[in-house]
């Protein structure tokens, strides 16, 4: 049985990379963002992260967004954003 995609946001699939800020840490990590929605993002890296982990992203042509991780499955990991982001063009 093939499976359904549920999702209901449009997400679009991106080569981009991001500068990420893990909790309290002043250090600035680069990852690669697999997938971005208004809502959240997929993202890959070297960074060691768990759910419930808070970040801020510096995503370009949008700007500084803040977040959670509800997933992991090193190397990648989900993030819920804590605000929808407009347009993502």
């Amino acid at each position: 049985m093939a499976s359904v995609e549920r999702r209901q946001n449009v997400r679009e699939n991106l080569g981009q990379t991001a500068e990420v800020r893990i909790g309290r840490d002043p250090a600035m990590h680069s990852i690669r963002v697999r997938n971005l929605s208004s809502r959240g993002l997929m993202g890959e890296g070297p960074i060691k992260v768990a759910n419930g982990t808070r970040l801020d992203l510096e995503l370009s042509n949008i700007g500084r967004v803040s977040g959670i991780v509800v997933w992991v499955q090193e190397p990648r990991f989900g993030v819920a954003f804590d605000d929808e982001v407009g347009s993502l063009s």
